[in-house]
């Protein structure tokens, strides 16, 4: 009797592509060469200026697995959203035009959603700089256990893993969530994705399924970070992501979220405080106000000369806040510690003249057991 050979699932990927002739190729031969061969590879050319388009056409020309779709310039998530429009398959994947898959990457999502049946799947990823390759460790702490069907509530942490491309999801999860891109706006993978966590069932796994590449543009882009618009964008994203926590998560979760997740990025935020104009100083004020209020990350995971600059933001001290950044920008190493003699309590120990000590609160000096 002859067998009948089960039909691999068809895996549509949306790549969305602006200004990458120099990466494109690496990026879509990784795509063409995954082991999972089953694929609906739609490029969507964000109206790039230089040769992506072009390039992106010549493989489609030679791999029927390839189609391109031409748009005006809008952003990334308005160009992953028009791919979505257009691309098939029983799973959905979304990945970076400029980064790299393993071989295996894709057939290690696919499996672990048919053992585990959930809705979609998270990895980790190493970061591919100066011809190395590093886990963050906080995202190596995120995916440090292999878990399947799991639900927010029970690692609500991993909501801090906001990337799109390093998860698989199944095409009608994506549709019955109502998942979609927030467009016209940076930073739009964090809204998304917290959507998708409280709405589904998902496996984390340990493996890094990307090779997220660093280089010039990248790096330029994070100088950006002294732009108003750049940190009214990323308010505007947190503020998205926190409504959705609050409207469909438990209080576990918009605790964690607030403490754990939010604040992740935003010690990136204040290294820049010595250069940013008065009208970013006031937009930093106002958004960690708003998110932490009075607590100002004093119990946020920020590393805890982060959690003194978030409370001196709070408290509008931006004198000794950039003179806080400026010495850790000058030398990298922890800040050193002091006993108080009276209480026997560890807190940091700020060299002098950066920060009026005795007008602090001392939870903001505070260290944690762990942290010493």
């Amino acid at each position: 009797m002859r067998l009948l050979r089960r039909r691999a699932p068809l895996l549509g990927v949306v790549v969305p592509v602006y200004n990458v002739e120099k990466f494109l190729p690496a990026c879509l031969d990784s795509l063409l060469d995954q082991t999972h061969r089953d694929l609906d590879v739609v490029v969507v050319d964000d109206g790039s200026p230089d040769r992506s388009g072009e390039i992106a056409e010549q493989y489609a020309a030679r791999d029927r697995r390839v189609r391109v779709v031409h748009t005006e310039n809008r952003g990334l998530g308005a160009a992953r959203n028009e791919g979505l429009r257009h691309v098939r398959g029983d799973l959905l994947a979304f990945f970076d035009s400029d980064d790299v898959l393993p071989p295996g990457a894709y057939a290690l999502l696919r499996d672990t959603l048919a053992e585990s049946g959930s809705d979609f799947v998270t990895a980790s990823f190493v970061r591919w700089e100066n011809g190395g390759y590093l886990e963050p460790r906080w995202m190596r702490r995120l995916h440090r256990e292999r878990r399947l069907g799991i639900t927010a509530e029970d690692h609500p942490e991993i909501l801090g893993d906001v990337f799109a491309w390093d998860k698989m999801f199944r095409r009608d999860f994506w549709d019955r969530a109502d998942l979609r891109w927030p467009e016209s706006t940076r930073y739009e993978d964090q809204p998304t994705t917290t959507a998708a966590y409280l709405r589904g069932r998902f496996d984390v796994i340990p493996d890094h399924v990307v090779h997220w590449r660093i280089h010039p543009q990248v790096t330029a882009a994070t100088k950006h970070r002294a732009s108003e618009v750049n940190l009214r964008d990323r308010f505007e994203t947190k503020r998205m992501a926190l409504a959705v926590v609050r409207a469909e998560g438990s209080a576990t979760i918009e605790q964690t979220f607030l403490e754990r997740v939010l604040p992740g990025d935003m010690w990136r935020h204040f290294l820049v405080i010595p250069e940013a104009s008065e009208e970013w100083w006031d937009l930093l004020v106002s958004g960690v106000r708003e998110f932490w209020g009075s607590d100002s990350l004093v119990n946020s995971g920020l590393p805890p000369v982060h959690r003194l600059c978030g409370w001196l933001v709070e408290q509008g001290r931006r004198d000794e806040a950039a003179a806080l950044m400026s010495h850790v920008a000058a030398h990298p190493a922890p800040l050193p510690r002091a006993t108080d003699p009276a209480t026997g309590a560890v807190r940091l120990d700020v060299p002098d003249g950066l920060v009026d000590l005795a007008t602090v609160d001392p939870a903001a000096l505070a260290l944690r057991p762990h942290e010493l």
